[in-house]
């Protein structure tokens, strides 16, 4: 199978190279041309414009900042759909509104070409080893063409309704984690004068009902921000924190429905960009708090 990267980011990339190893010819556009270097040393084949992906793959995948981006690399100058994409699968991967997917759905089904939503739970590890979680929004008969596709980076994926039901989904199952990462913050400050190892606190918090399935997975992570040993390589940013719990605010506000606590983590976190932590990963939360963020 023939398939087009749009955005190879980190998760662009961990994608890409999960195909690669599994015998696909993949072909990567990324805005900076530099950072898809890396993936044509591994074997892929690089192009100049978004345009050029429809000329050269039947499948599509997209997986973009924001929703922006995504405009952009479908509608703007040559953009996906100023090519001819008649049969082509476009399968976008990307966390934004679930209005702007049904939007996007109609755009490309209008071009001639099949669109399927499948944003992905889970980070650069699970992405490389096809262990993925997939919240697939779209027509039945569109998700079996992907199928065979998807579950080769998905260790579950499922149908979650019409196009806009998965990025709804992505939003959803996001929203808990984003507010522990305050809540978590916050327990530490109670023990912090008792001047426990890091490592060791992360483990008690991972083994009681206190810590969710992110401690087990990033644990190690966390606890190297607290002793302020981490290398400072960014997984999660602070600043895509606060695009996606402003997705989940609006959302909610759409469907009247309130989030009180999204509401107020999100008032937490922008006082953590405005410190400068934008741009860090979500792991100098806590840390933040506990230096200056929590401070009555």
């Amino acid at each position: 199978m023939h398939i087009g990267i749009a955005g190879t980011g980190k998760m662009g990339s961990a994608i890409t190279k999960r195909l690669l190893g599994l015998g696909h010819s993949v072909t990567v556009w990324n805005r900076t041309a530099a950072r898809a270097q890396p993936l044509v040393d591994a074997g892929a084949t690089r192009v100049d414009t978004p345009a050029q992906l429809v000329a050269a793959a039947g499948t599509v995948i997209t997986m973009l900042t924001d929703a922006r981006a995504l405009a952009e690399v479908y509608s703007g100058a040559d953009g996906l759909l100023t090519a001819p994409p008649s049969d082509r699968l476009f399968i976008d991967m990307s966390t934004v509104m679930p209005a702007q997917q049904q939007a996007l759905g109609a755009q490309v089904e209008a071009a001639g070409a099949s669109f399927l939503e499948c944003p992905v739970g889970g980070s650069i590890g699970p992405a490389l080893e096809g262990k993925l979680l997939g919240f697939a929004g779209g027509s039945p008969q569109v998700l079996e063409r992907a199928r065979p596709l998807l579950e080769s980076l998905c260790r579950r994926l499922e149908h979650v309704g019409p196009l806009g039901a998965g990025s709804t989904m992505k939003l959803a199952i996001n929203l808990p984690l984003m507010v522990y990462w305050q809540t978590f913050g916050e327990a530490l400050s109670l023990i912090q004068p008792l001047g426990l190892d890091p490592q060791r606190v992360v483990e008690i918090f991972a083994e009681t009902s206190g810590g969710p399935n992110m401690l087990k997975v990033r644990g190690a992570a966390i606890a190297q921000a607290l002793a302020g040993t981490g290398a400072g390589a960014v997984s999660v940013s602070v600043a895509t924190m606060r695009k996606d719990m402003n997705a989940m605010l609006e959302q909610a506000a759409l469907q009247q429905s309130a989030l009180p606590l999204t509401a107020l983590a999100l008032q937490c976190f922008e006082r953590a960009a405005g410190a400068g932590l934008d741009a860090a990963d979500c792991t100098q939360l806590p840390v933040w708090w506990l230096a200056e963020g929590g401070k009555a």
